[in-house]
């Protein structure tokens, strides 16, 4: 393990948050009309570049919002450069996450299950 890793652990956090809040300033129609939400950010060692794992709720174009966010990188990147102060502020590479949908669907489905509840067991005294 690296000696730094606990410092890109806290950049990759920082770029998280700061780009959960940026998000909502982009002005991108393809963007700004999906409800996106920063699932996790993994920046690399040398601090180059970071993987930005976005999950969209709601029904959208997954390849006009992968356009929209190329698009809108450039501006995301110069606003993190301010925010953050770093030496090199990262390259973003954008993936699209559809984990929070997929567990959204999960409960849905484990909703409407009929199963009946389970009556308490009476106590049994063995004296």
């Amino acid at each position: 393990m690296p000696y730094n890793s606990n410092r890109v652990e806290r950049i990759s956090e920082e770029v998280t948050k700061e780009l959960a809040m940026l998000l909502r300033d982009v002005k991108d129609p393809r963007v700004s009309q999906t409800m996106l939400s920063v699932v996790r950010c993994e920046v690399t060692n040398d601090m180059r570049w970071c993987k930005v794992f976005l999950s969209a709720l709601g029904d959208c174009d997954y390849k006009e919002l992968k356009r929209g966010l190329k698009s809108c990188s450039g501006f995301l990147r110069r606003e993190l450069a301010h925010r953050l102060r770093l030496r090199y502020t990262p390259e973003l590479v954008f993936v699209l996450d559809d984990s929070i949908a997929h567990g959204a669907h999960i409960a849905a489905v484990l909703n409407t299950l009929d199963i009946p509840e389970d009556e308490p067991e009476a106590e049994e005294d063995d004296e």
